[in-house]
């Protein structure tokens, strides 16, 4: 029976489950990295992230794409860049630091979202992702339908709680108001290329077209003003992936290969208007191979605050409270890493083990 153990759970699809019972966690198995919509929510993974390119990626055997939607996206452009951990630092400092006046506009957080991506990207990280030699990023947002196209907040709002609803009945209703975006590396095709269930639009991933891409795929409707006419991509106003793909509903995993899934919570919820759908399951097929690590309930408990950040604490704090309330979250979670490499210098992957 698997140990619970230590502030990280492990969880794997059967598929996974087994065959590291079986044969044993090797890095160079890993076939793809997930990385999910979540705002602020991605402090908790800002160590783990450490670990993550400090010790795997340079065992990871090529091609290894990165499946993210909004904050994933981002986390996985640090990722894929020449010196991976100066900019998992930058993106932190800045992300931190970022501040607003008292009833900000979409378009003045939007305008600092792109402030922070400068600073991810630097000087010539776009072209750094595009040449990594074994990672491929494929980022995840959607093309808003006429319903949803409007920056107008009155027309904007009806036209979400109209897709709201009718995704109430339907998830793939969904299909009506928004098309996925598939902004890919045309290196290596991922294994989701061919994904189905909604209106599907392939875009190549270029130097010109991959900070729109990584904005688009965080601009949350009615909180930043989504991008228009991405270059190369179809016409039209992109937003965040999330909306679709919140927690990657997605065929992840090719065959003999793993997934790996760093994320804050051990549910996983299908689109953004899920949320509170408890109904609402990715398809199980979807992570037969998946690997998913998160903070457990009770490390969680014990967070300053108890809590998870997210994107409610700008407006429940003071910049400087949520600036050292977010300071000494990422400071707690410094635990999770050392959990982390302890399951990895150790051999504990197994063991530690439970089923998703």
């Amino acid at each position: 029976m698997a140990k619970h153990n230590g502030p990280l759970l492990f969880k794997a699809g059967p598929g996974a489950f087994q065959d590291i019972r079986k044969r044993g966690f090797a890095a160079e198995r890993i076939g793809t990295i997930a990385g999910a919509s979540g705002g602020p929510k991605w402090l908790v993974l800002s160590q783990l992230d450490r670990v993550i390119v400090e010790r795997l990626l340079p065992k990871l055997a090529g091609p290894v794409h990165l499946a993210g939607s909004s904050i994933g996206a981002w986390r996985f452009a640090c990722y894929a860049q020449a010196a991976p951990l100066d900019a998992l630092i930058r993106f932190e400092e800045a992300y931190l630091e970022q501040s607003y006046s008292a009833k900000p506009t979409a378009a003045e957080i939007t305008q600092k979202s792109r402030a922070i991506l400068g600073a991810v990207l630097d000087q010539g990280g776009a072209q750094e992702i595009l040449s990594h030699p074994h990672l491929r990023l494929h980022v995840l947002a959607v093309r808003c339908g006429r319903l949803t196209s409007s920056e107008s907040r009155p027309v904007l709002a009806a036209g979400m709680f109209a897709a709201a609803c009718a995704n109430l009945a339907s998830r793939r209703a969904l299909g009506v108001f928004f098309k996925r975006g598939l902004f890919y590396d045309p290196r290596d095709l991922p294994p989701f290329y061919n994904a189905t269930g909604f209106p599907l639009e392939r875009v190549r991933l270029t130097v010109n077209n991959l900070p729109d891409a990584i904005v688009a795929s965080g601009s949350i409707p009615m909180v930043l003003t989504g991008v228009r006419d991405i270059h190369g991509a179809p016409p039209g106003i992109y937003r965040d992936g999330g909306v679709i793909d919140y927690h990657l509903d997605l065929p992840l995993s090719d065959p003999d290969r793993l997934t790996l899934y760093p994320h804050f919570f051990e549910q996983l919820v299908p689109g953004w208007f899920d949320k509170r759908l408890r109904w609402r399951r990715l398809n199980p097929l979807h992570t037969e191979r998946t690997i998913l690590l998160c903070p457990s309930p009770g490390f969680v408990a014990r967070l300053p605050g108890g809590r998870i950040p997210d994107r409610t604490d700008f407006a429940r704090m003071p910049h400087a409270q949520r600036v050292r309330t977010w300071r000494s979250i990422i400071a707690a979670c410094a635990e999770l890493a050392d959990d982390l490499v302890d399951v990895l210098e150790k051999d504990l992957l197994a063991e530690r083990l439970q089923l998703l």
